[in-house]
């Protein structure tokens, strides 16, 4: 299931940051460099993201609920946020502790080969979880996994900076070597902070998918009986997108007809949307006048000929929102009253269909030959 790999792969993601905090904070301490300790600082954060991370997957594939009607999503956009502020602290605390150094603060570090095993090691590690879970994000359209993702792969060139400082200072006697490639680091977290930031409060803002609505328009504007669509709403919560509009369709449309356009529009979306949350509703359009409409309700009548003998005085009042259809309906003599009724039943429902809340007052007149119908 989704949801067991999503917390199978945060959880694999936690161990691996327990794992390359401790090393790099020992080994950090015992050489007393601040490339390291600020590498070690980062890890734990990365170690704090994926408890969050592992928090927010475990919410966020809950199904709706009577507070939640939405789902859970929205936990990962809040879980990677958290990350960012968490990111921008150990930036400030790797900043000035560099700038003091640089400054004339006295610190001796002892470069081994274990401070660059351990750098390898982490870049290995870090190689291995980024891919891993931009995989599993990319899969399941999961934020807070994608986050985590981002803090691996960053780890991997702050990794590599570090080792370029530690060689400057071990074989080129740089001594403020390993204070710039702190600075190196944070400036990299900071970067990666900042564009996890935007993300994220684009997804908590509920910013609609960069042009979705566009594709969506171009997807539908071709359909027959569609005539606009009035709004068309995207948002996203955690993996599920929600998409609603409001379509004006062509008058003349039956009701069977335009339930297939809203369902063809809710396919189309699916398609391009896997698994998206569709709400289409339908509106008639605008009576453009009163001619064309009694053009359209006469259409009607002609079409059903079959049924009656003829009609007359055919009026159309309309005022305000309010449309109010008179005529008489020539029916033979001998018609039984269920056979007419019905009949009228059936006109009235089609000139509903035409007018949505009309009034439709059908007066019947009996004839005794199709020859009194026509006088």
């Amino acid at each position: 299931m989704a949801t067991d790999e999503k917390r199978r792969i945060a959880l694999t993601s936690v161990l691996a940051a327990i794992f390359l905090t401790g090393l790099k904070l020992v080994v950090g301490l015992a050489t007393n460099s601040l490339g390291i300790l600020s590498e070690a600082a980062h890890s734990g954060l990365d170690l704090g993201a994926a408890l969050m991370t592992l928090f927010a997957v475990r919410i966020s594939d809950r199904p709706a609920d009577e507070t939640h009607h939405y789902g859970h999503g929205k936990v990962e956009g809040f879980s990677a946020f958290l990350e960012v502020l968490l990111l921008l602290a150990t930036c400030g605390y790797i900043i000035s502790e560099a700038v003091e150094r640089m400054a004339g603060k006295s610190s001796h570090v002892e470069v081994t080969v274990y401070s660059f095993a351990v750098m390898a090691i982490s870049i290995i590690v870090d190689i291995s979880r980024s891919k891993a879970l931009y995989r599993v994000s990319r899969k399941h359209k999961s934020q807070a996994l994608e986050a985590d993702a981002l803090h691996f792969s960053s780890d991997i060139w702050s990794s590599a900076v570090v080792i370029f400082g530690l060689v400057a200072y071990r074989f080129f006697g740089f001594s403020q070597a390993d204070s710039i490639a702190a600075l190196v680091v944070a400036v990299l977290v900071i970067v990666v902070s900042i564009r996890l930031a935007l993300r994220t409060i684009d997804a908590l803002l509920d910013r609609a998918p960069a042009g979705m609505r566009q594709r969506i328009r171009e997807a539908l504007s071709q359909a027959p009986g569609l005539e606009r669509i009035d709004s068309l709403r995207v948002r996203s919560s955690g993996a599920k997108t929600f998409v609603d509009m409001r379509l004006t369709l062509a008058n003349e449309l039956s009701f069977t007809e335009a339930h297939r356009i809203a369902t063809m529009a809710e396919a189309k979306v699916s398609e391009m949307i896997p698994g998206a949350d569709v709400i289409v509703h339908a509106d008639p359009g605008k009576i453009s006048s009163k001619t064309e409409t009694k053009d359209r309700i006469s259409d009607i009548m002609n079409a059903h000929r079959d049924l009656f003998m003829g009609y007359h005085d055919l009026n159309i009042v309309h005022h305000e929102q309010n449309y109010l259809v008179t005529m008489h309906l020539l029916m033979v003599g001998d018609s039984r009253i269920e056979e007419a009724h019905a009949v009228c039943d059936h006109l009235e429902r089609d000139i509903k269909q035409l007018i949505p809340g009309a009034e439709v007052n059908i007066h019947i007149e009996p004839v005794r030959s199709a020859h009194e119908s026509m006088k």
